[in-house]
């Protein structure tokens, strides 16, 4: 056999063994993932929600008002509310509040909220264990389904602070989402 024979033969399966090993690899990263969010506690959420409530101490002696409001980016056609506007909460102990969204663009399609919380201050005492606001929401053509966030405020939130805003702008990503393909 000629050398050019041996060599296309050799890279063939030197190619095969690259893709064999890619795809092997692609199957290693889901447990890859999760060791190392084990090891660091980043990123693994059972672990988060663990510490949470770990470290739920309510201050019953104070009370915090949370206000929710929602706003739609110009680009789309939702309804995108929360179920509740406003809660009072004891810094310390762990909440849900939902939102409900709901795809009236005529299409499938992608949404991201972007959150906002004021005061500006409150940001480092405000922690989320779970938000909708995380990744994209995929919705079908007129799906509508509550989403939950979790959070805490932390008891060491000034004490001149008695109510916190969060607010949600609810913008269709599907553009966004097309365009990085």
């Amino acid at each position: 056999m000629s050398a050019p024979g041996r060599n296309h033969r050799r890279l063939t399966w030197q190619l095969a063994a690259i893709a064999l090993g890619a795809f092997g690899f692609g199957f290693a990263l889901v447990p890859l993932y999760r060791t190392l969010c084990a090891v660091t506690g980043y990123g693994d959420q059972a672990s988060l929600l663990e510490r949470v409530s770990a470290i739920e101490h309510p201050d019953l002696n104070r009370t915090v008002s949370v206000e929710f409001l929602t706003d739609v980016a110009s680009a789309g056609s939702w309804d995108f509310r929360p179920e509740v506007r406003r809660i009072e909460v004891h810094p310390g102990e762990l909440y849900t509040a939902q939102f409900y969204a709901h795809n009236l663009t005529g299409r499938d399609t992608i949404a991201q909220a972007v959150p906002n919380i004021s005061p500006s201050e409150v940001a480092a005492y405000f922690h989320k264990t779970e938000c909708f606001c995380f990744s994209p929401q995929h919705f079908k053509l007129d799906e509508g389904r509550n989403m939950p966030v979790r959070f805490i405020i932390d008891p060491a939130l000034p004490q001149h602070i008695d109510m916190i805003t969060l607010a949600y702008t609810f913008y269709d990503a599907s553009s966004r989402a097309t365009a990085q393909r």
